[in-house]
């Protein structure tokens, strides 16, 4: 099955996945009947490209690297930006039609995420997402939307990367019913509470996620909790069936006068964490809270994340992910897209 693919965002989860794609490109015709042919690509610095054909994907992220734009790659006349290359893509006669979206978090109003998923999902085409905007802010609505197109939005790589939360209630957990959780789901500022632990400064911690390609590209995002509040918000919207965007979270984050803090809480055998969490019915919270030291949470050191299900059935389900990347967000998106492949080979009864 040949599926054409519009990438629109291309920053550093944009171009590992455009590698991975590449890297995996024999097992996905293998073992799902796959080819993926990248058609568009659309930025918000560097232009736009569209081919019917298919671009070089993987040779337009190293000329992005290098300083060039896609212009350089011999983009059409008349494809200026990402709403053209959606448009494109919506024309397209492959069996699938879906649309990445890895454009960068805006807490204001998902925008212009939120915008790109609408527009496609409309066009009738798939949708799979690593930005926690438009699920944080409008799950709701496009969920629905989705489902009156007949097609997938899916955003798996929104909360803890590539580790499982919202493929493993939905395809694993029948009947559950969740009633809350409770997690660490922001690595920069898990990374920063460990370095300060440690007697590092606030600032050399932060810098070291923002070179890593980790930290929000407003790092404010991170460090005031807001990152966290809008995982909370996709999280409750999901699982919780919420209804809430991340204005509606309870948020306080974390900054240098944290250090202090977390210090002495190591000499009470306690550890600092910024923690996200939700009953269904109430309001999310994320804040700095001091948990004692067997306190799952309390454990994870460096970029490790976890959340913690409460659920009617099965007690409280643990989600762990000791290292968190690129390449783990890169491939939420791609096993979102062979979920979408799998979808269709069921629908067709193969």
């Amino acid at each position: 099955m040949l599926a054409d693919l519009a990438l629109v965002g291309f920053g550093h989860v944009g171009r590992r996945f455009a590698r991975l794609l590449d890297e995996r490109r024999e097992a996905l015709a293998r073992d799902f009947d796959l080819t993926c042919r990248v058609t568009g690509i659309a930025t918000r610095r560097h232009g736009a490209i569209y081919n019917a054909g298919g671009v070089d994907a993987v040779g337009a992220a190293g000329l992005l690297e290098a300083g060039g734009t896609l212009a350089e790659a011999g983009a059409p006349a008349g494809v200026t930006g990402s709403h053209d290359v959606i448009v494109r893509l919506a024309e397209s006669p492959a069996a699938l039609r879906v649309l990445v979206e890895t454009t960068t978090l805006d807490i204001g109003a998902a925008e212009p995420a939120r915008s790109h998923v609408r527009i496609a999902l409309t066009a009738r085409c798939h949708v799979v997402t690593a930005n926690k905007g438009p699920v944080a802010f409008a799950y709701r609505e496009l969920s629905a939307l989705a489902e009156g197109s007949g097609v997938r939005f899916l955003f798996e790589g929104a909360v803890m990367d590539g580790v499982p939360v919202f493929n493993l209630v939905r395809e694993t957990m029948p009947t559950v019913r969740i009633e809350g959780f409770r997690g660490v789901v922001n690595s920069t500022t898990n990374h920063i509470l460990t370095a300060l632990e440690n007697g590092e400064a606030f600032a050399p911690a932060l810098a070291h996620m923002q070179a890593e390609g980790i930290a929000e590209a407003d790092a404010s995002l991170d460090v005031d909790g807001w990152d966290a509040a809008a995982k909370a918000a996709a999280l409750a919207n999901v699982l919780l069936d919420g209804g809430v965007t991340p204005r509606d979270v309870d948020r306080t984050g974390i900054g240098p006068d944290t250090a202090s803090w977390a210090r002495e809480a190591m000499t009470r055998a306690c550890r600092v964490r910024l923690v996200a969490s939700a009953r269904r019915g109430s309001r999310p919270i994320v804040r700095p809270e001091e948990l004692p030291q067997d306190d799952l949470l309390a454990g994870l050191r460096g970029m490790a994340n976890a959340l913690i299900l409460d659920t009617d059935t099965l007690g409280r389900v643990v989600i762990c992910q000791l290292d968190g990347g690129l390449t783990h967000t890169a491939y939420a998106l791609l096993s979102d897209l062979i979920a979408i492949r799998k979808g269709c080979a069921v629908a067709a009864g193969v």
